[in-house]
């Protein structure tokens, strides 16, 4: 166009003139304005830049070009962007539009790159701070592990120069039990001596009147009748069926607030699971968790082990020469003090036996399981004799009346029974447990009988009445465990699942606490006098509870 010499002001006031034709019809078609696009030919463009080009307007070709590209190019490029927007079509932008992009892209790139460059200060910071801790802490563990090396080889030294100790400590140690076990046993020697006599006098002077035929007849008529068949070294029980109980005394009566903790034994790792006192000496027999016994006469004297699971009870002899335990492995084991070992095994229950009692004569044990009954084993013929059965759940305890053929069971069945032994009879049943009872015991003169309960509730019975309710203690809410008479009758001992020894005031019912135990207390017992209770908890300890404190702690 620019070389074409034809080219006249009048075709481009023609070309102008058709611009205008052309945007006036669009207007007039109808067409919403935003979608009216201005368009101005390239020629006209080319004409204008030529124009002024030729003559040498160098300023106004500049400003032609900055205000056409500044301000008309950008409103009808903005306008083109709404229009195609709204119409969905995309759009190419030019270099002045992509360069305004990368303008805002750049400048949002450097606004994040400050933001980068301030974290990775504060970042480093951090990291400083941490080398120096870093530093510090191996610096503390370099002299942690310096210090651990020297106490390892201290505690090496220590222990071999404990070594070279231990053959003279046990040498010392088997001196002194085998001094104690021979000083005990010539003490139950001479008891045995004692005892061995006293029954030949009685034999050498007999005195058998018309009654005492009368019951050996009827004695002989009742085992003639019974089923079963007799074996010919079996026992006989006691012709009296009751007399008068040689340990039963009177001592001044002791208020139960005197009573203050003496000593405490760690007597067993596991937890004791029941307590006996020597019938005439102050030996005390503990039975626990751990599979073994102990007897005690602080400190220990014997130890036995041979049962393969958990011991439940333990009873002494009335002689005091031998000791009846009980296991969760079934069986019923018989120890002998002089020769040191298990003479007798019973093995008849079909399921753990929780405890066992000894006839006044010494010939006859009785048995309770958790297979619901009790049996008695005579000792001479070595085998059961009876098998009592009526509970209806496990029986958790059995108790020989003192000096006497009556038998008395505990059950789970919340109930208590009364046995005549030589028939295997139930003469008695006690109700009024409204939970599962634990334990029951006779008072020495065996008239009242106490028993508690899983809720801590303690029942008093008379068994000389017709309706047999004394009175009723609670010393709840959680389980009294076992309830014992001291030897007059006055006060019973009780130990309860929350760790306390309870003292109860037979008459008045008043209740005392002696707490010392960190665990449930599961046996309790009196000495021969009274003035002294001994108890046995799950945390493997025995206390000692007596007016006449001593201060000196004995451990095992």
């Amino acid at each position: 166009l620019m070389a074409d010499d034809n080219w006249t002001e009048e075709n481009f006031e023609e070309v102008v003139r058709k611009a205008a034709s052309t945007t006036v019809t669009r207007r007039k078609s109808g067409l919403p304005k935003d979608l009216i696009i201005v368009s101005i030919p390239e020629v006209v463009d080319d004409f204008l830049r030529n124009f002024l080009r030729r003559a040498s307007l160098r300023q106004t070709l500049n400003s032609f070009e900055a205000e056409w590209h500044s301000s008309a190019q950008k409103a009808m490029t903005e306008a083109l962007m709404r229009t195609m927007a709204a119409a969905g079509i995309s759009f190419i932008h030019d270099a002045l539009t992509h360069r305004q992009l990368l303008q805002s892209e750049l400048e949002a790139v450097r606004r994040e790159t400050d933001q980068l460059r301030q974290e990775v200060l504060a970042a480093g910071e951090s990291l400083v701070k941490l080398q120096r801790e870093r530093d510090f802490h191996w610096l503390q563990y370099q002299k942690v592990a310096e210090n651990k090396s020297t106490l390892i080889e201290d505690y090496n030294q220590l222990k071999k120069h404990l070594e070279s100790y231990g053959p003279a400590l046990r040498q010392l140690d088997d001196k002194f039990k085998t001094a104690l076990r021979q000083k005990m046993l010539l003490s139950l020697e001479k008891d045995r001596a004692q005892n061995t006599s006293e029954a030949r006098v009685d034999q050498e002077s007999p005195q058998i009147n018309k009654t005492t035929l009368k019951k050996t007849d009827c004695t002989q008529k009742l085992s003639a009748k019974s089923p079963m068949k007799r074996h010919p070294k079996d026992s006989e029980f006691p012709i009296c069926s009751r007399k008068m109980n040689p340990r039963l005394k009177s001592p001044e009566w002791k208020q139960p607030s005197s009573f203050s903790l003496c000593c405490s034994i760690r007597a067993h790792k596991l937890p004791i699971s029941c307590i006996s006192l020597h019938p005439q000496k102050l030996i005390l027999a503990s039975a626990s968790d751990d599979s073994s016994w102990k007897l005690w006469v602080l400190p220990m004297v014997l130890r036995g082990e041979g049962h393969s699971d958990w011991l439940s009870g333990c009873s002494f002899h009335p002689d005091g020469s031998k000791l009846a335990t009980t296991s969760g492995d079934t069986t019923v084991r018989l120890w002998d003090f002089a020769l040191g070992s298990c003479v007798l095994t019973f093995s008849g229950h079909s399921q753990p036996t929780w405890g066992c009692s000894f006839h006044s004569c010494g010939h006859f044990l009785a048995s309770c399981s958790a297979d619901r009954t009790t049996k008695l084993w005579d000792l001479n013929s070595q085998r059961c004799r009876l098998t009592l059965r009526r509970h209806t759940a496990s029986v958790n305890s059995v108790c020989f009346m003192p000096f006497s053929n009556l038998l008395l069971t505990c059950s789970a069945d919340k109930t208590l029974a009364l046995w005549d032994a030589r028939l295997g009879v139930c003469t008695t049943a006690f109700h009024g447990h409204l939970h599962p009872c634990y334990h029951a015991a006779f008072s020495l003169a065996g008239d009242i009988v106490a028993s508690c309960d899983s809720g801590g509730v303690i029942n008093v019975w008379d068994i000389r009445k017709p309706m047999p309710g004394v009175a009723t203690v609670d010393a709840g809410p959680l389980g009294a465990n076992q309830v014992v008479f001291s030897p007059s009758g006055k006060m019973l001992s009780v130990g309860s699942s929350d760790g306390l020894v309870r003292l109860v005031e037979v008459g008045s019912w008043t209740v005392r606490t002696l707490s010392g135990h960190s665990d449930s207390v599961q046996s309790v017992t009196f000495d021969h006098n009274g003035e002294t209770v001994i108890s046995a908890g799950s945390e493997g300890q025995i206390n000692v509870w007596s007016e006449l404190c001593v201060n000196e702690e004995m451990k095992n």
